[in-house]
């Protein structure tokens, strides 16, 4: 009679699976494609920038480098008076953007601010002006701040990385208990563990979600808006993420009899295409779907993700289960085999990541010209150290020491977690930043290949400061003003000046325009290389100015 209960419910389990797995399919095929490339960039707009027109257009026309898509009430057409002149919803044709104005308006400098989307999922702004008949005091934008919060984009970093961290936690223990596990040994801790790491993925996925809409509008963490969501929803972004939580719905009927008891071959099966497909979901949202080659990035995102959660979920299952709850002869007969999976992972984790680096980086330069390039290079050290550590411990099970001696394997198991929680770090920083290949082709909106960013605090007012593309020559130079609750102030008056002592260099004016009241962007033409002194003075009321200095290199 028990079996003849089991049996359906286990039938149950696989038609919800199956049924998950649909779902999934169909969403994929009518989800949003996405443009092959990353990180859009202006590149033309009409009237151009700077440009004086004898008339009044009636639309202003941005063609960007690649198709964008809208950010609601985040572009901008502003009169001389300060008064909006853009006329209705601006529309959107791929790379091109067409803002209806007033061409009745009145004469002098327009102010045009945009911030939109790129194929990505990562927003790009900027803001330029054009004159109709002669220029004239450029306005100001009254509108919210362009960027996105510091809090929001510290939040989204911290979300990927509690994603990453929980892939690791549920897949390890699903892994060892379906294949690994001694009989003897209770199933209670590593079961916490997969439904902890289980439930951590469903929770970063919905703050994933939720931080998209203030992140890419550009508002602090409760910003958001019904139209906000109905565009993140909308987008490959959100199909991604929403498809994820459907299959992580799915798994919890065959996860759950799993981790109670070995699992039949049919459920392993399907329990483990769901995985593959949920792996998906993570490029689909990010960097790889945007790339050159974005099927290949794609593939290969995945079985990169798929091999570091293997290997760092086997390792912590090992690390604080078996070594110390098996007994010799169960260590005897997991570690060889433990042994050849993680060299598997760790092979099929480095040909997946070099093809992803020729992928995101394409040429030499950019790899130590650009954060992206030099974040990698920080995890390319950080994993030569754990495969050290690794290549060690597989030494203790070839030489058949490891199941007499457990403790030095438990050892360096715990060091390449350690490191590795360091590697997750940097992997969440890297797909929030701009791909080498993109920031070395040229200026994205404040991403540039040579981008010096810096934060100045004083008892008044921090100042976020970013000058690119720090060369000599041409640079944009950016300010962002917050007060001591992180969020963005009002500064009445903007000034600043360069100088270069070590060149006999005095203070040079930067000009400022006012794009926000907490936003000032100013061009400077800088003729030499060297340690820059850059002094800012931001005045927030007729009594209260604050005056920071950065050093910048010019190179």
């Amino acid at each position: 009679m028990a079996g003849m209960t089991v049996a359906p419910r286990r039938w149950a389990a696989r038609l919800a699976a199956a049924a998950g797995l649909l779902v999934t399919v169909v969403a994929l095929l009518i989800a949003p494609a996405t443009p092959a490339s990353a990180h859009a960039v202006l590149q033309s707009s009409s009237p151009a920038a700077a440009s004086i027109v004898p008339n009044g257009p009636s639309e202003v026309v941005l063609t960007f480098s690649e198709s964008v898509r809208k950010v609601p009430g985040k572009i901008r057409v502003i009169a001389p008076d300060g008064s909006r002149a853009d006329r209705g919803e601006p529309s959107f044709g791929d790379a091109v953007v067409t803002i209806p104005v007033d061409p009745a308006g009145a004469r002098g400098t327009y102010l045009v601010s945009f911030r939109v989307i790129s194929a990505d999922s990562h927003p790009v702004s900027g803001a330029f002006t054009y004159s109709v008949g002669a220029p004239s005091t450029p306005p100001v934008d009254s509108g919210t701040d362009s960027r996105a919060n510091p809090v929001v984009e510290t939040a989204v970093k911290v979300a990927r990385f509690l994603g990453y961290l929980g892939l690791v936690l549920l897949v390890g223990p699903a892994l060892v208990l379906a294949a690994l596990w001694p009989q003897r040994l209770s199933r209670r801790g590593p079961t916490r563990l997969a439904w902890t790491g289980l439930g951590l993925v469903a929770v970063a996925t919905l703050a994933d979600l939720w931080l998209q809409v203030p992140y890419t509008a550009g508002g602090g963490l409760f910003d958001v808006t019904g139209e906000g969501f109905g565009s993140v929803f909308g987008s490959s972004f959100g199909a991604a993420h929403l498809i994820r939580l459907g299959l992580l719905a799915a798994s919890v009927f065959l996860l759950r009899p799993l981790l109670a008891r070995p699992a039949g071959r049919a459920d392993a099966i399907i329990l483990a295409v769901l995985g593959g497909v949920a792996l998906l979901t993570w490029p689909l949202a990010g960097h790889a779907a945007a790339s050159p080659a974005p099927a290949v990035s794609v593939v290969v995102d995945a079985v990169h993700l798929g091999s570091m959660a293997v290997w760092l979920g086997g390792l912590l299952m090992l690390a604080v289960f078996l070594l110390r709850q098996a007994d010799e002869r169960e260590l005897g007969a997991i570690l060889p085999i433990w042994s050849r999976w993680a060299a598997l992972a760790v092979s099929a984790l480095l040909l997946a990541g070099t093809v992803q680096a020729l992928i995101e980086v394409a040429t030499l330069q950019a790899l130590f010209d650009t954060t992206y390039g030099r974040l990698l290079l920080a995890k390319i050290g950080l994993f030569a150290l754990v495969i050290a550590v690794a290549a060690y411990s597989r030494h203790l099970v070839r030489s058949r020491v490891a199941a007499q001696r457990p403790v030095p394997v438990r050892r360096a198991a715990l060091v390449e977690l350690a490191v590795t929680v360091v590697v997750l770090a940097v992997s969440a920083t890297l797909v929030q930043t701009t791909p080498a290949r993109t920031a070395a082709a040229g200026p994205s909106a404040g991403a540039e290949a040579g981008l010096f960013s810096t934060r100045l605090d004083s008892p008044l007012v921090t100042v976020e400061v970013e000058v690119s593309p720090a060369e000599r020559g041409n640079n944009s130079v950016h300010l962002y003003a917050y007060g001591k609750d992180n969020q963005p102030l009002l500064v009445a008056e903007w000034k600043a000046t360069v100088a270069l002592p070590s060149a006999g260099i005095e203070p040079i004016e930067v000009p400022l325009l006012r794009l926000t009241d907490s936003h000032a962007y100013g061009d400077i033409s800088l003729p030499a290389a060297g340690e820059w002194q850059l002094k800012i003075t931001a005045r927030t009321t007729d009594i209260d100015q604050a005056t920071v200095t950065a050093t910048v290199p010019i190179r």
